[in-house]
């Protein structure tokens, strides 16, 4: 709907299946938008790789089966904010600063890291990979969302 307030224009649009209010394009290391199509060219079962999701922060997308799940896993280390890389050999993103490691939905599972990894809201509209906020309880802990 586009609403008219004292002379300035404002576009309101729905909420995204799964949650988000918005999206943002997933973007490649360029901030290039990734297309489903072309993620799915280059990606299999279980892979899992850095995008520039909500506010440019790195979120991993994770390929399942034919498509990605509708949730990316922020990069960030809860302790003192290290990029944290997924270590495929042990399936789990594992810390190189002071040894932190989550799960493979991103749960803490060895400090020092206080948190888990934050959370968004993938979905594809029109081929296109979006990423929106999770304001809703973690479904790792069932705790409200630290990130929000």
């Amino acid at each position: 709907a586009l609403v008219v307030l004292g002379g300035s224009a404002f576009y309101f649009s729905p909420p995204l299946p799964g949650g988000g209010a918005g999206g943002v394009p997933a973007g490649d290391v360029d901030g290039t938008p990734i297309t489903l199509a072309t993620w799915m060219k280059t990606h299999r079962e279980g892979d899992r790789e850095l995008v520039q999701g909500l506010k440019g922060e790195p979120f991993y997308l994770i390929t399942k089966g034919d498509t990605i799940k509708d949730f990316a896993i922020g990069a960030v280390c809860t302790h003192l904010g290290c990029v944290v890389p997924w270590n495929k050999a042990v399936n789990r993103y594992c810390c190189p600063c002071h040894g932190s490691q989550y799960d493979e939905d991103g749960k803490v599972v060895r400090g020092p890291a206080p948190l888990s990894l934050s959370l968004a809201h993938v979905a594809t509209t029109d081929g296109n990979i979006l990423v929106s906020p999770w304001p809703e309880t973690d479904f790792r802990t069932g705790l409200k969302p630290w990130w929000s």
